[in-house]
Order: C-alpha cells, then structure tokens, then sequence
C-alpha cells in the first residue's frame, strides 16, 4: 500500500472505532486498534511533514526581507530532512506478526539438571521481564526436573489491548539455543560446566489464522506425571496431540481437566503450524529476506551466559554487556533493542536495494 492509501485507511479505522457497535465484538475492536496503533505514528509524521514544508516555504519567501527568517529556513530544512528519514523508516514493510501475543517454549538441552535448572532461570528471566512491560503471562505447560529446574515449560505472553507494541517484536529474537557456563549447583569441586536449553517462540495463532481439520488430529490421553516419573493425578486428564498431516506432537498436562488440556494443547499447535507456514513462505519468497537475527535452524547458539565474568553475549549482532545479573532478573530491553536495531538496518537496507 502507498502512503495515501494507509491514510485513508487510517481514517478509516478512525471512524469505525467510534462506533459503538464496533466495540461489542472485542476480537474486531482490538484487531482494530492495534492497527490504528501501528498507523497513527505515520500519519502524524506525514501532516507534521506537510506542516514543516509549509513553514518552510513562507519563511524562504520573507527571507529577503528579514535575516531571522532565513535562519528559521535553515532550522526547518534541517526538521523537514528529519521526519522524511522518520516517515521512510516508519514505511519499511512490517512483519505481519508484530502486532501478535507469543507462545514462548524453554527446553533443557545438554547440561541433565544443570540444563534444567537454567531453564528455570530463563523462565524467571522472561517473566520478570514481561512484568517490566506490563505484559501478562500464563503457564500452560510444565514438565519440573528432580531438582526443581523445569524439562520444558510453555508460557504464554499477552500484550495488554492499550499497548502499541505486540509481544512478537521484541520476543520473536528469543528463539534459538542458550548457552550458560557457571559453576552448577551440583559440582562439589568449583568447575565451570557448560550447558544448554532450547528457546522456541512462537506467535499465537488465533483460529483464523489457521485451520485444523480435526480429522488430521491424533489425541492420546494418560495420566499427568511430576519429577521423577511420579503419577500425580489418578485420572487420565493429560492430553498429547499428533499433527498427522506435519508430524507436529504437542503435549499438556497442567491442568485438572482432560477438556483444558486438549484446549492448551491445540493452541501451541495453532501456533507451531502457523510458524512453519510462516516460515515455508518467507524461504519461497527469497532466502535472503530472512532476517539476520530470525534463524529457523533452532540449534543454532544465540546467546552466551557467562556467570563468572557477568557477561552476557548475543552472537548474531556482537552484542555483549556486563550485567548478567540485571538481566536475568527481568532487565532484557537493551538485549532485545539491539536485534531489533539490527533488523531495521537490514530492512533499510533491503529497502534501499529495491528501490
């Protein structure tokens, strides 16, 4: 869409928001702001934009006359070349994503329970940090380890319907391995181990999104287990759920019932296929459209944890900082905006290439 036609689209937007009606469909309401949200910043960088060459233009006309003139000529010219940079960056194409909740998946990976135990500490990182944006998270799934670090968890985070900003733009950089080094719990002689967990983020499909015949479906129930293998129910309310047609398999057993399982269940699985079409049709459109810091291969190592120094590193934008210990207690923003930084100055760059 070219500028006149989000402009008109804008307004509207505008005016079905003012319509009561709109309101009672709280799906179509907040479809709808996120994207009055997303445009607003364009629009008003557009009519400040027309505003400032008007001005412009008056002051070059009565710069013959008055010298002070001239001088507000050369400070508009400066604020003109300012908001067009703005309003260029602000029409690099989106991804379709951004204005959607996540599913956020942490996996112990090599480490046993030193692995488990980080993932229990990434689990805190996230939702420290969620609490710090305001965000709502919810435990849909969780599989604790014998020491109390957790197999795998799943949690969903929601942005709150008054924020601008969708949960995938910031935590979409998430995915991939992480890697801690520190002394374990369980080493009596002081050594530095080396561990990792898996990080799978997902964005939540809703059921528009995407469509599964439940015919495709193959559902298998057993009893939930806790650390150890232990049974820890006496009904078979765990639900695990076979994606035939993918392969896909999903499993929930957090809550009491077999009917809130299946539910959880097919909604990680919503969101896993529509990550893999996602995924299916940005590598058709062009290999190198893919965002530097958006890898699809999962065992790829994104981020260093290094507790002896207090570093953290991000590998795929050379990031590194030393203050682990803020970060791990919910302080990610500067971690997160600098892949975020990264990924606009590929999209400029791409936008530049095709233009």
């Amino acid at each position: 869409m070219n500028l006149d036609d989000l402009i008109s689209e804008y307004a509207d937007i505008e005016g079905r928001l003012s319509d009561s009606a709109v309101h009672a469909d709280q799906a179509l309401a907040r479809r709808l702001g996120k994207r009055y949200a997303e445009l607003r910043p364009i629009v008003e960088t557009y009519r400040e934009l027309g505003t400032t060459e008007d001005d412009l233009a008056t002051a070059r006309e009565l710069a013959g006359e008055d010298e002070t003139f001239a001088a507000e000529a050369t400070e508009l010219e400066k604020r003109r070349e300012d908001l067009e940079e703005r309003l260029r960056h602000l029409l690099i194409p989106r991804d379709p994503s951004d204005d959607k909740d996540v599913i956020l998946e942490i996996k112990a990976g090599e480490g046993g329970e030193e692995s488990a135990l980080f993932a229990g500490d990434l689990l805190r990182m996230y939702l420290r940090y969620a609490e710090r944006v305001g965000w709502k998270t919810e435990v849909i799934d969780a599989h604790l380890s014998d020491l109390g670090g957790y197999k795998d968890v799943t949690v969903a985070v929601k942005a709150k319907a008054s924020q601008e900003e969708g949960v995938w733009t910031r935590l979409k950089y998430e995915g991939g391995v992480h890697r801690v080094q520190r002394v374990p719990a369980t080493e009596s002689q002081g050594r530095i181990h080396t561990s990792a967990v898996g990080v799978l983020v997902t964005p939540e499909a809703e059921e528009v999104d995407v469509q599964v015949d439940p015919n495709d479906l193959r559902i298998d129930v057993y009893r939930s287990s806790g650390p150890g293998g232990q049974s820890v129910n006496t009904t078979d309310s765990a639900v695990r759920i076979t994606h035939v047609p993918s392969g896909v398999v999903v499993s929930c057993q957090n809550e009491k019932s077999q009917l809130q399982n299946k539910e959880q269940a097919l909604r990680i699985l919503r969101s896993r296929l529509l990550a893999m079409a996602q995924e299916e049709a940005e590598a058709a459109a062009s290999a190198e459209r893919k965002s530097q810091v958006r890898t699809v291969d999962r065992s790829e190592r994104v981020r260093t944890y290094n507790y002896p120094e207090n570093r953290i590193s991000d590998h795929r934008v050379g990031y590194k900082a030393y203050n682990l210990d803020q970060v791990l207690d919910g302080d990610l923003h500067n971690v997160t905006q600098s892949l975020v930084d990264a990924d606009m100055e590929r999209r400029l760059a791409e936008a530049q290439q095709s233009s």
